[in-house]
């Protein structure tokens, strides 16, 4: 039996608005979710938020902190994952695409008209938690 993995989702508010990527090239390819990804060994999920925002797309957050967490399972690719969701703001950096391989596109979106297909655990997240 295979363990689910640890992701971490960030929230990037800015404006009044969410920072999210299309997929691409992995599981959940062309549905939009949040930077992030894996929990690596020693960081604490606001460390990996840091990190990955940095890493994907160039920018700099402040006041991480964790605003829930969601238990996903998808059936279509046989993937488990225990996903951490921090909010953080907007802290600087230009707005770039630092992994092409892994995001086809990037944008801003208010809260209450996010694209869709949403990836599964930021679908999860928005059914079970309304407010932010």
């Amino acid at each position: 039996m295979t363990r689910p993995g640890v992701g971490v989702g960030v929230i990037v508010k800015h404006g009044g608005k969410v920072l999210l990527q299309q997929r691409k090239g992995s599981h959940g390819a062309g549905t939009w979710s949040l930077p992030g990804g894996h929990l690596e060994h020693g960081e604490t999920p606001e460390q990996t938020a840091f990190r990955e925002v940095a890493e994907e797309v160039n920018l700099d957050i402040k006041n991480p902190r964790v605003v829930g967490i969601t238990n996903d399972i998808d059936a279509g690719d046989g993937k488990h994952y225990v996903t951490i969701f921090v909010e953080a703001d907007y802290a600087g950096g230009e707005l770039r695409i630092n992994e092409p391989e892994k995001i086809a596109d990037v944008k801003w979106c208010a809260w209450d008209a996010l694209p869709h297909p949403l990836f599964v655990p930021l679908k999860n997240f928005v059914e079970n938690r309304r407010l932010l």
